[in-house]
């Protein structure tokens, strides 16, 4: 009985947590996409994109995947409001930045957005997953299109991937999921926060 509820203990507790930036410039699809991971991950239903409001500020979801615990950080991508994104810099693990990958012309915008973020040094080392959103839609670029146009520089130093995704319909999302995990675990920068918040694995105790 006791291995019984030290197993479930263990399950419960031993999950390492991870907290993820959602970056991107407004109508992107950002919120839209926090609600379609907290649906497909667990029991409480998004909201429906006809609901779904700009961003003004923060929204947060959580999440359990691949045997660990997300936290989402939904940030608003109105200009006026990018200026709050490095507020959240120092304790991301990794970033998540949308791209509507639809409008093109909207493009320029997101890779300033992007590359300003991305020269923050309090985002060193931070896995980053571009998403190429609404692929719902026939005009939508795919992911290495995309990639074609943001032409991004200087990425070799971090971990990072371009996904094509419908945060409408869920395509792609389990699997950009997997990838960020996966990248987190294996990333220096996951040592180095856990390190600082007193949670390295050194083995002493």
């Amino acid at each position: 009985m006791f291995s019984l509820f030290y197993g479930f203990w263990k399950y419960m507790f031993s999950k390492t947590e991870f907290h993820v930036l959602i970056l991107g410039i407004d109508k992107a699809g950002k919120t839209t996409l926090l609600e379609k991971l907290k649906s497909q991950y667990s029991n409480v239903e998004g909201l429906p994109p006809d609901r779904i409001v700009p961003t003004v500020g923060l929204n947060i979801g959580r999440i359990e995947a691949s045997n660990s615990k997300l936290v989402f950080w939904d940030l608003g991508g109105q200009p006026g409001l990018r200026s709050i994104w490095e507020k959240y810099y120092e304790e991301a693990h990794a970033v998540i930045f949308v791209v509507d990958a639809s409008l093109p012309p909207r493009f320029e915008d997101a890779k300033s957005a992007l590359e300003k973020a991305l020269r923050h040094e309090d985002l060193l080392g931070a896995p980053l997953l571009i998403l190429a959103n609404k692929q719902d839609l026939g005009e939508a670029l795919s992911a290495e299109e995309l990639a074609r146009y943001l032409d991004l520089k200087k990425l070799d130093e971090r971990a990072y991937s371009y996904e094509a995704v419908s945060a409408y319909d869920g395509l792609g999302i389990k699997e950009s999921v997997d990838w960020l995990v996966e990248a987190m675990e294996r990333s220096k920068r996951t040592e180095m926060l856990r390190a600082r918040a007193g949670l390295t694995n050194s083995g002493s105790s």
